[in-house]
């Protein structure tokens, strides 16, 4: 039974390897539907520097990166995963409105810098380095400087 065990373990770690850093450049055109819709939606007037798509274990992941240096990710079906704004902030429109609601009354001044969602929670970057992570029901659950 701890030889099953090892041998499937060794074949997980050949196919991560194997797995590895198979990332190739995409055209926007390779972008899944809800993926382009959203750059469009959101970030139609800035020109996109290059896209990529990740290849993972049992799904694939896409990168974007635009021309003013913001970086976006899209998981497999296309549903934003991360979108950090390094010179310049989020749009409203992707932030979810108990969220927007919690920095106007509690960081009024504050830029949102960056946005990731995973794992059923969000964690929200701002310009005074502080980063708030809000569970499913956008309750925060984490404040780290």
């Amino acid at each position: 039974m701890k030889k099953l065990g090892l041998i499937i373990s060794a074949m997980f770690l050949t196919l991560g390897v194997a797995c590895a850093d198979t990332d190739r450049p995409i055209s926007v055109n390779e972008l899944p539907q809800k993926a382009q819709k959203f750059l469009a939606e959101h970030f139609g007037s800035r020109e996109v520097s290059f896209a990529k798509v990740d290849p993972e274990l049992l799904t694939k992941e896409y990168e974007v990166v635009l021309t003013d240096g913001t970086k976006l990710e899209f998981l497999a079906d296309g549903e934003w995963k991360s979108v950090d704004c390094r010179y310049g902030s989020v749009p409203a429109a992707i932030i979810p409105k108990q969220i927007k609601h919690y920095l106007e009354k509690n960081y009024p001044k504050a830029v949102v810098l960056g946005i990731d969602h995973e794992h059923k929670q969000y964690e929200v970057r701002l310009n005074n380095h502080l980063e708030l992570t809000f569970d499913k029901n956008f309750r925060l659950i984490d404040i780290d400087d």
